[in-house]
């Protein structure tokens, strides 16, 4: 019905409009973009009959953004790293070249947080992104660029990963839909920086976007041939499906307490679920959720099978240079020097302490695993957990710092290596985004896909900015 080129023109001139208040593309290819939507409208006019190019084009002609952490040819990709500042990418990343072979057409790359590993995308390189629906509040991280660029209605399908949430804060923060798949069926190859050791198991990549029925589709093509290990293709009956719910950890001392308004919402869901579909939906408390961050931090930190060690954050720093001292950073960032982030330094800081404790680390990485066994056998092959997708609502910029362990109600799921869909349920009195975590046992990515696309039906799903 619509011309490719009209329709990547579209987006090219609404990212235009509002890229410069939100501060998310911060490299554009859309001559490139252009030129492809010419190709696909060529293909179009002379080509064989419809079903045959949907079938090897599922995702012809439509306009996706890419987080700038993962390499698209021609585009930067220094993952805000001043040192990475005119670092090119050569080649795609995996995933990348895939959703490129099904059609798609890259605009350009989005900000993140430096070396994705905060919670609010800022960074030396491109500064700070803005949320839609308040400038003055927090986009997440570190896909949060992303996040910011589909909630102001500039991008079709986004491309995140997430080692601790950095897919699923930046859809929660920005009213989006995000899914971290279960973990090992996405390639993750073509990023900085790239998982090792025992980390390549928590970081997972995934789908960002404004429909929750995009999901599935833009999953199938990332995953490729792994897609076989999920259950896309079996029916869901919501009725059938055993709902649990959790209100909060158990009060850890790290985080804040969470926000009445994301309580109502996920009280709402209950209530709705259970007055809609017949079922009961089973309140639980699971006593190790409680440890969330010390578990993360714990499990980010351990050996891997072989022995060996983790990588460094603080290597990182240094991309492949002298590694990075934190507390000589600190000093410089104190008087204006540091070619890093507060955060960043920060992070450099807490893991040199985290890693003199090592028989508390021991004992947490077995807490982890035991909580593994435990989430899993509550799951089993029909149960789907509603949990707080972050305590707070998009804070104001900067207060993370106050509030650095946070991210603790996204994170944990990475480490249990569970598929999680975040899902946007209305804004709150604030006109800010409320949401909530759908989780399921692994490889079963089709469950929470399926109660996601039936609370978008409920509650409304993503939202325009400004428009309420």
């Amino acid at each position: 019905q619509v011309a490719c080129v009209e329709l990547v023109e579209a987006y090219v001139d609404r990212i235009k409009e509002v890229n410069p208040l939100i501060n998310a593309l911060v490299k554009d290819r859309f001559e490139e973009a252009l030129q492809e939507a010419r190709q696909v409208d060529k293909l179009l006019s002379e080509g064989p009959g419809d079903d045959c190019l949907e079938e090897k084009f599922p995702l012809l002609g439509v306009p996706i953004t890419v987080k700038e952490a993962f390499s698209l040819y021609g585009m930067p990709n220094t993952s805000g790293l001043v040192n990475r500042r005119n670092v090119i990418a050569t080649s795609d990343a995996a995933v990348v070249s895939r959703l490129k072979q099904a059609g798609a057409i890259p605009l350009g790359v989005t900000n993140c947080s430096e070396l994705c590993m905060w919670y609010e995308s800022s960074n030396r390189v491109y500064g700070r992104t803005n949320n839609p629906y308040d400038l003055q509040r927090i986009v997440g991280g570190s896909s949060g660029g992303e996040g910011s660029v589909l909630a102001a209605a500039c991008s079709v399908i986004g491309v995140g990963s997430d080692i601790g949430g950095s897919i699923r804060m930046p859809a929660f923060f920005n009213g989006v839909f995000g899914h971290k798949p279960t973990t090992g069926v996405v390639p993750n190859e073509g990023q900085f920086p790239l998982a090792h050791g025992v980390r390549s198991s928590f970081l997972c990549t995934g789908p960002m976007c404004r429909y929750a029925e995009d999901l599935e589709p833009v999953l199938r093509v990332m995953a490729g041939p792994g897609v076989s290990k999920l259950k896309l293709d079996e029916k869901v009956s919501l009725e059938k499906i055993k709902f649990h719910c959790m209100d909060h950890d158990g009060g850890s001392i790290f985080v804040s307490a969470v926000d009445k308004e994301i309580l109502q919402v996920q009280k709402k869901v209950v209530e709705h679920l259970e007055s809609d579909l017949g079922v009961r939906v089973q309140r639980v408390a699971i006593h190790k959720m409680k440890y969330s961050f010390q578990i993360w931090s714990a499990m980010m930190l351990s050996n891997d099978r072989e022995g060996q060690e983790a990588q460094r954050f603080t290597d990182l720093l240094g991309d492949h240079g002298k590694p990075v001292w934190p507390l000589w950073e600190l000093v410089k960032w104190l008087v204006g020097m540091s070619s890093h982030t507060l955060p960043a330094i920060a992070l450099g800081l807490t893991e040199k302490l985290l890693n003199l404790n090592l028989s508390g680390k021991a004992k947490l990485v077995s807490m982890g695993k035991s909580l593994q066994e435990e989430m899993e056998a509550l799951l089993g092959p029909d149960g789907v957990l509603l949990y707080p997708s972050h305590p707070t609502i998009a804070p104001k910029h900067h207060s993370p710092i106050c509030m650095p362990f946070n991210f603790a109600y996204t994170a944990i799921f990475n480490v249990l290596g569970l598929p999680v869909t975040q899902c946007p349920l209305g804004l709150g009195s604030e006109g800010l985004p409320l949401g909530i975590q759908l989780v399921a046992a692994a490889y079963n990515d089709h469950l929470t896909l399926a109660v996601a696309r039936y609370l978008e039906k409920a509650f409304g799903g993503w939202v325009l900015p400004g428009k309420v």
